[in-house]
């Protein structure tokens, strides 16, 4: 398995109540940590992405800003006294470990803070490949991405409508779970479990739509799985083909890189450039592979209209084609194209 980035030593505290403050800061530092303070904002999905531990007041339940980000591990709700019944119901939904109310819980929730602080989680990074158009490419680039990051990296497959991404691996008669067995799963996911549930092939966890009786994946089974595989330390590839999909705003809210695939055509980039200055699109931060296309647009043209940044330069490549229909797994060998394209977005995720 690729090493993944640690998490962060400090552990996040949610929460607006002086008094509760003054007693978990207090015991934080019994517990040798510093913690990160946050309700809201960037700071907050940042520091709840990347925190070894999060605490969460009982006043912070109420608030839309918990709710909105994506289940985890490690989250311990911590209150002055015993919950009502909505809050409980508030701490279930968030997926915590534990209610721990103070004083009568002190010892163990500075055993837990300790063992945190000496363990930070490890998580994986995460990348998410889109196309402007049909047939730009997507999930070819994604399928290269997972393999030149393997061993101990998982593929999702996110349309559910387009064939099964195992087909790209030549994969379809692996053993193992997809997506019609998982689209039930909900909050907190045992990573390791899942990963060996799966169809392998060449290092790459594959989790493929299936070919009989698709069905659109709901967003919880979606982010219950990318955050499964990421907190075991496993990167995570997701092939959105579909850029319009609901799966899109779940997962790009929490890419560490967005990839947006552009054929080299007039009409390509200027959707992306609609995908990506769409007001409130998931897209807008993305970066681009810019697909070469005989007599098309130039990488620095297809930048110029879509107005983002081009990571890679895709060539032509007529094999990939034949390798496709073939059922051989894109070719990302050393003196690939595909490869250094493949190698350079694995190389941008790494420093994010």
């Amino acid at each position: 398995m690729s090493s993944p980035r640690g998490a962060s030593a400090r552990p996040l505290v949610v929460s607006s109540d002086e008094e509760l403050l003054d007693d978990l800061l207090r015991l934080l530092a019994a517990a040798g940590a510093e913690p990160e303070l946050a309700t809201g904002g960037p700071a907050l999905r940042r520091a709840h992405r990347d925190a070894a531990l999060v605490l969460v007041g009982a006043d912070a339940l109420t608030g839309s800003a918990l709710r909105s980000l994506p289940r985890r591990p490690g989250v311990v709700v911590v209150t002055p006294r015993e919950l009502p019944a909505p809050a409980w119901a508030s701490a279930v939904e968030l997926g915590a470990e534990r209610v721990a109310v103070l004083p009568d819980d002190e010892a163990w929730l500075l055993s837990r803070a300790s063992a945190a602080v000496r363990s930070p989680v490890e998580r994986g990074w995460l990348a998410v490949v889109g196309g402007s158009c049909g047939g730009a490419g997507t999930s070819t680039v994604a399928a290269a991405v997972a393999l030149a990051a393997a061993p101990g990296v998982l593929l999702v497959d996110g349309d559910p409508w387009g064939g099964g991404l195992d087909l790209v691996l030549g994969a379809e008669r692996a053993e193992g779970l997809r997506w019609p067995e998982l689209a039930g799963l909900r909050g907190r996911v045992a990573g390791d479990a899942l990963l060996a549930a799966l169809p392998e092939v060449d290092g790459v966890h594959l989790l493929a739509s299936a070919r009989e009786l698709p069905q659109a994946m709901p967003e919880e089974a979606v982010s219950a799985v990318v955050e499964a595989a990421r907190s075991v330390g496993c990167p995570v590839v997701v092939d959105l083909s579909r850029c319009g999909s609901l799966e899109a705003s779940v997962v790009l809210g929490d890419a560490d890189l967005a990839v947006l695939v552009v054929p080299g055509r007039l009409r390509a980039a200027t959707a992306a450039r609609l995908l990506v200055s769409a007001p409130g699109s998931p897209w807008s931060g993305a970066e681009l592979v810019a697909g070469r296309v005989p007599g098309g647009l130039s990488a620095a043209e297809v930048a110029a209209v879509v107005g983002r940044p081009v990571l890679a330069e895709l060539p032509h490549d007529r094999r990939a084609v034949a390798r496709g229909e073939r059922g051989e797994p894109p070719d990302v060998g050393a003196r690939s194209a595909l490869g250094r394209v493949a190698r350079q977005i694995v190389a941008a995720v790494r420093t994010r």
